[in-house]
């Protein structure tokens, strides 16, 4: 079949979804009917499905079929559409958990940083990774949470997605394949394509990352990295336990992998086993930051890792921001050292649980995925019921949630939703998880 007609299929399918002749939810044929009613050979017919697919218009489901799309939601619609969460919106869709008073202590570290002697300093470059006092003092907390380091093993970024980047620009080069779990981190996601690297997806057991399927991974491809949430994983809250991490650092160690920690959202979780950066200190980079524990405002991250890795991770920080601004550094170091850091993480793991409780009164009879002091929840779908139309049900409420299309890393993401529980107040977050169940139900029984 020439080209010309395979074009003119693409264009005649986009344009009866673009006028609503085919609508939300419509399934359409196999590939393999959709060959022998046009005449084409099937590998054709898979290309016009997949173009459909590229341009947001289709969506294909292992097993279930090819659906057209709610084009009124974008594609991508989640995590990385922050800017569609428009005034007056209730937000189920971004994480930025606050506490009462956390302005108070603001003003009050500020007031503090202005009387200190040491302000002149704040307003010079500083060197690439943080000044030494204050790697020192990342250094301390980082022990607090179950990681001995020092500091010249310590860089200061410009928040955890920074530290990823970092480790990702003096680590990795385009081309490397990087093992991550079918669901992960968007934020990756994004900077894995930035970047150029292939990432090929582990699939899930019931306690975490599937590690026979890594090792059988390991196998077939020249795997460079992994990119793991072991404490606290986002979307799905696992915190896995010291066997499967065990066993982790041995499949690397076998097969000459690097890890990259994040630990993001690591402070949630109440005595976790240690981190891998602790079990594999030789080959791994840890990245956490403040977002979450303080604000999402403050953009002070921190990466940890061995000692032969931190000139080229200085040199990305260098070509990407120079180094971390003076007063932010400075104000959340003394932080760190005062105890409110380790405090307002306490207050937060309480907040999250409390948020945790009233998701399951909320959504009772629902079966959803979580940790019980997570801010997030994942809530897979009946076979019936679309994510996409559910999340425009819900937009349409004034709702805004994450479809599982920005954490798929696989060809066909699956029916689910992502809800995060930490960005509205209690009453809201009542109310809107009631609507959410309300849709849901609706859109299964239409």
């Amino acid at each position: 079949m020439g080209k010309a007609r395979y074009k003119t299929l693409v264009d005649a399918i986009a344009t009866e979804i673009n006028e609503g002749r085919l609508l939300p939810g419509a399934r359409l044929p196999t590939h393999r009917e959709f060959a022998a009613k046009h005449g084409l050979a099937l590998v054709t017919a898979t290309r016009v499905f997949s173009e459909l697919e590229a341009m947001g218009l289709v969506s294909g489901e292992v097993g279930r079929g090819t659906f057209v799309r709610d084009i009124s939601l974008p594609s991508g619609h989640g995590i990385d559409q922050q800017d569609l969460v428009a005034a007056g919106t209730v937000d189920l869709n971004f994480n930025y958990p606050s506490l009462p008073g956390q302005t108070d202590t603001l003003r009050q570290a500020l007031r503090q940083l202005a009387s200190s002697g040491d302000l002149e300093a704040a307003l010079r470059y500083q060197p690439h990774g943080g000044r030494p006092i204050e790697r020192a003092a990342v250094a301390r907390h980082l022990e607090r949470s179950g990681l001995k380091v020092e500091g010249a093993n310590v860089l200061i970024v410009n928040g955890a997605q920074h530290g990823l980047t970092v480790a990702v620009m003096a680590l990795l080069k385009p081309g490397d394949v990087v093992a991550v779990d079918a669901l992960t981190y968007p934020g990756f996601k994004v900077l894995a394509e930035v970047h150029r690297l292939e990432l090929v997806p582990v699939p899930a057991s019931s306690t975490g990352p599937d590690l026979d399927a890594l090792e059988r991974l390991c196998a077939k491809r020249r795997i460079r990295a992994i990119y793991a949430m072991p404490t606290m994983h986002n979307p799905l809250g696992w915190v896995t336990h010291i066997e499967w991490r065990e066993r982790l650092v041995a499949i690397v160690r076998k097969h000459g992998l690097l890890i990259i920690e994040d630990a993001a959202y690591a402070f949630l979780a109440n005595d976790p086993p240690p981190p891998l950066a602790a079990l594999a200190p030789e080959t791994t980079v840890y990245v956490s930051g403040l977002s979450k524990s303080v604000a999402t405002g403050l953009r002070f991250g921190f990466a940890s890792a061995p000692l032969k890795w931190i000139p080229a991770m200085e040199r990305a920080i260098r070509a990407t921001t120079w180094n971390t601004p003076g007063v932010i550094t400075a104000m959340a170091c003394g932080w760190l050292d005062d105890g409110t850091v380790a405090r307002l993480e306490e207050e937060k793991r309480q907040d999250a649980m409390l948020r945790q409780t009233i998701a399951t009164e909320m959504l009772s009879g629902m079966s959803f995925v979580r940790h019980p002091s997570s801010y997030f929840l994942w809530l897979p779908l009946e076979t019936e019921v679309r994510a996409d139309l559910v999340a425009m049900a819900l937009m349409r409420e004034g709702i805004s949630v994450s479809t599982s299309e920005p954490f798929a890393t696989s060809s066909h993401s699956t029916q689910a939703i992502r809800l995060a529980l930490g960005s509205v107040d209690i009453p809201k977050l009542r109310a809107a998880l009631e609507t959410v169940k309300r849709v849901i139900h609706h859109q299964l029984y239409l």
